[in-house]
């Protein structure tokens, strides 16, 4: 073990730990000890101590606590042995050398960084050179200028085979250093040595303390396959175990109690530019385990943001079925969605940065995801299916590794299957809504007789004989559905039109339980004399606890709200008109056919 116990002593008696905790807690003396008010908790009367004689800190309002090691573990990110190197040269501390093997290892590695860090600003110089028009016309079309390409160490590698080869020779970097560090192909099948990257915009990749170990590229021809590669596997680089960004986004988040992983470097990049320093990215590849634990011991609840596409919902379900088996007490994910055909660059874009802490914020629990992923869109009309649906989710608790939380899970589950499956339903008169397990509120929904909360005049509430209808079979149902849902855009996009269309818009039918809560809502704020515009009605929504709802019908906003929404209210009138008078024929020849005398045998 290269770091012993006594090696680990001395640099603990050698670090002020009262000043290395200072840098970010105001402390003050009482008796022989430092107080302060806790970093890792809100609290207004200093609970949280620190002791040089001691060598520790500790909060004895939250329970925090440990030894500087661990301190800049919980307040910066560190890995343990990032923080030993860390404090033994502050410490002046020589760590012991390792074998002449180990050494000769590191020494080459060290070298390598040089290597790296010599083509990070190649690149970022032929960005800015004639060459690099083709590049810069690119990222301005992305909306960056330069000042962001400079934040962010944006670069181009020029065409050819061998421009950065060229340059990194120049400082005497041999050619085998050059093939180890990732930046070219070595020679094969009588083609020369050539660059590994060639006519593609460039993002550096860092490793945890800062340093450039590997680069993204984006290929700007439009036939170029694949159109992102990245450095292949180094001694300094490997794509399962880094983020884009993390070393920027480690003390944001720390501070934020939260880290948001997006799906790609440009997502990044639009998230920090909105305000959001906490973003990361994997790096061209699913959630791996070692960037799980990674985004984990930075914030306890990361927030996973996929496109709300077909991808991006499986992308979430192999996150979420990653996590299973390291899930544990206070650790968990939350997913948010955006609206179908947006990133988090274009949605930023479109929207603003108040549009997406209002999404991320709304952001589902782990234990949510995994029941709608479960139920959304499948038929339990039969005992088979909701006995494969209970053993399904017994198969997902049976991941969990960790006792108690599996227990939750399991009687989480067990409470959603009973009230949505199992429970009998009360007549309309008496229907009082159903309470769900705590974090385990459902929202999927479901084709078949057996749904969850069936609302009167719900598409859930009608009868089998009406879904069965000739009407319902020709998509009439669905038309609703659409309708509404477009309904939905207009307000949560153009909130004011509840104010405008307030009587037109409280006495329309409507069927989906999100939009008659999200109506509710508005014309309650209408009546209270708020004018609806789109930045208050997001606040309003969010400390309510229900920003879900803005999430749910988020979409482009319309050229005239206005005209669209009595668009919209009159089609929705039509089709409840239609769908009604199917209800009265079906009504009508149900009385008729169990009336006595009607010429059925006795």
């Amino acid at each position: 073990m290269r770091h012993g116990e006594g090696l680990l002593a001395e640099i603990r008696q050698r670090t002020d730990l009262v000043a290395l905790v200072g840098r970010r807690v105001k402390l003050v003396r009482k008796g022989r000890e430092m107080w302060g008010c806790c970093p890792f908790h809100n609290e207004k009367s200093p609970s949280f101590k620190v002791s040089n004689e001691r060598q520790s800190y500790k909060c004895f309002g939250c329970g925090k606590g440990g030894d500087a090691f661990k301190w800049l573990i919980e307040t910066e990110g560190l890995s343990f042995p990032e923080s030993v190197e860390k404090l033994a040269a502050d410490a002046g501390v020589e760590l012991p050398k390792w074998s002449p093997e180990d050494e000769e290892r590191e020494q080459k590695k060290k070298s390598l960084y040089d290597v790296v860090e010599l083509a990070a600003k190649f690149y970022e110089t032929q960005l800015f050179e004639a060459g690099g028009r083709e590049a810069r016309d690119y990222l301005k079309g992305r909306g960056l200028d330069g000042a962001a390409a400079k934040q962010f160490r944006l670069g181009y590698s020029p065409g050819g085979n061998g421009a950065l080869i060229k340059h990194l020779t120049e400082y005497h970097i041999t050619q085998d250093d050059i093939i180890a560090a990732g930046l070219a192909r070595p020679a094969e099948d009588g083609r020369p040595m050539r660059d590994f990257f060639y006519n593609r915009v460039m993002f550096p990749i860092t490793d945890g303390r800062g340093r450039v170990v590997a680069f993204g590229a984006r290929a700007l021809e439009a036939d170029a396959k694949p159109k992102y590669i990245n450095t292949g596997e180094t001694s300094l680089f490997s794509k399962g175990s880094q983020l884009y960004n993390f070393a920027t986004a480690r003390a944001a988040a720390i501070k934020a109690g939260t880290i948001i992983m997006a799906e790609g470097y440009m997502d990044v990049i639009a998230l920090v530019r909105a305000g959001f320093a906490h973003a990361v990215a994997p790096l061209g590849t699913a959630l791996t385990e070692d960037q799980l634990h990674l985004l984990w011991r930075t914030a306890p609840e990361p927030i996973l943001a996929f496109d709300g596409d077909a991808a991006g919902l499986k992308a979430a379900h192999r996150a979420a079925h990653l996590a299973l088996p390291h899930l544990k007490a206070g650790y968990s994910l939350r997913f948010a969605f955006l609206p179908t055909g947006e990133d988090p660059d274009s949605y930023v874009a479109h929207n603003g940065p108040g549009a997406m802490t209002v999404l991320l914020e709304a952001a589902l629990p782990l234990s949510q995801l995994l029941w709608r992923t479960e139920t959304d869109g499948k038929d339990f009309s039969t005992p088979e299916r909701r006995a494969g649906l209970e053993h399904s989710l017994r198969e997902i608790v049976d991941r969990i590794t960790d006792g108690k939380v599996a227990d939750y899970y399991r009687r989480g589950f067990d409470e959603l299957v009973f009230n949505n499956f199992k429970r009998r339903t009360p007549t309309p008169s008496a229907r009082t809504p159903q309470r769900q397990a705590q974090g385990f509120q459902g929202g999927g929904r479901y084709r078949g007789d057996f749904k969850p909360r069936p609302l009167p005049g719900s598409p859930e509430a009608v009868s089998a004989s009406v879904q069965g209808s000739a009407l319902v079979r020709s998509g009439q149902a669905g038309a609703r559905q659409a309708k509404e849902m477009e309904l939905g855009r207009l307000l949560a996009e153009s909130p004011e039109i509840a104010l405008a269309e307030a009587e037109s818009l409280a006495i329309l039918d409507l069927s989906d339980p999100s939009l008659d809560r999200l109506r509710h809502e508005l014309l309650n704020l209408a009546a209270s004399g708020s004018s609806l515009e789109k930045a208050g009605v997001q606040a309003h929504f969010t400390r309510k606890g229900i920003a879900e709802l803005l999430v749910r019908f988020a979409g482009p906003a319309a050229q005239d709200p206005h005209a669209s929404f009595q668009r919209a209210v009159a089609d929705l009138r039509e089709l409840a008109g239609n769908q009604s008078d199917a209800r009265r024929l079906l009504e009508r020849r149900k009385a008729l056919s169990e009336r006595p005398g009607d010429g059925r045998g006795t």
